[in-house]
């Protein structure tokens, strides 16, 4: 879907930075499209999904973007995210929904609910006029969230380890097996679901959704790379993350609760147990 004339001509006024670092394009994951016929009839349509033609015109031209109307606005979401995740979205930098509409070949409304959900999160800010900046956090702000990740986390999985059957335990084995394949190819995007996959499953032992929610926030907020951030340690990092899930499993299935504290202290950090 094209811009507007008024976004073409602020794009080429030059006042705000390029969509997107490298010209690269953000990867959408596909999802299937609406079937309006096979809901209603059980039978599929004769001329394709919603919003199509039915009274004898030419279809329109396929869209050149992966994006589908139905959940067009959580997949710019995902994107987004993922693309924050991957560094792809500069911390300080600022990026308007048209331009970054542009890439995706949707409107800008789409882009721009997708901000404000980021927004709310303390992912970016609003910057009027302009766009969204990407907020950059310092040292001191990512190790205040992570004590407060221990806070809430750890005391719950030593509780946790005390009362939930061993066998629960091995069914997360899954998860942790992800996560390592998923730091293992390099992408931080994919290693940041899986990590936080396998957090979720941890403290949804708990019964306690809200709980949950919270800690899912706090563990998002901590997984954007900040300037002067290497790959190659990084993905060494992840790695050795990755690793501690498998062996904080062998510890509850063990029900060795030392072990199990070793591993939450190199996990969470000295101050969390």
């Amino acid at each position: 879907m094209k811009q507007g004339a008024r976004d073409s001509a602020t794009a080429a006024a030059g006042d705000v930075p390029p969509a997107w670092p490298g010209g690269g394009t953000p990867r959408m994951p596909r999802q299937p499209r609406a079937e309006r016929a096979l809901r209603e009839t059980g039978a599929p349509p004769a001329h394709g999904a919603r919003g199509e033609h039915t009274h004898g015109e030419q279809p329109p031209a396929r869209p050149r973007a992966a994006v589908q109307r139905p959940s067009v606005r959580g997949q710019v979401l995902d994107a987004l995210r993922a693309a924050l995740v991957e560094g792809e979205l500069r911390p300080g930098e600022v990026y308007s929904a048209p331009a970054l509409g542009e890439r995706f070949g949707v409107s800008a409304t789409p882009v721009r609910e997708a901000m404000q959900q980021l927004a709310l999160e303390g992912a970016v800010e609003v910057v009027p006029n302009r766009g969204f900046r990407v907020v950059r956090r310092d040292a001191r702000e990512l190790a205040e969230l992570a004590e407060v990740r221990a806070l809430i986390e750890v005391p719950v999985v030593l509780r946790l380890a005390r009362t939930v059957p061993v066998e629960r335990w091995a069914q997360l084995r899954p998860l942790a097996e992800a996560a390592v394949r998923a730091a293992s190819s390099g992408r931080r995007a994919s290693y940041a679901e899986a990590d936080r996959a396998f957090h979720r499953a941890v403290l949804s032992l708990s019964g306690n959704e809200q709980l949950v929610r919270i800690a899912d926030d706090l563990h998002r907020r901590t997984q954007c790379p900040q300037p002067g951030t290497a790959y190659g340690p990084a993905r060494t990092a992840l790695l050795a993350a990755a690793a501690e899930h498998g062996a904080l499993l062998d510890a509850l299935i063990a029900q060795d609760m030392d072990a199990v504290r070793d591993v939450l202290r190199r996990h969470y950090g000295e101050a969390c147990c």
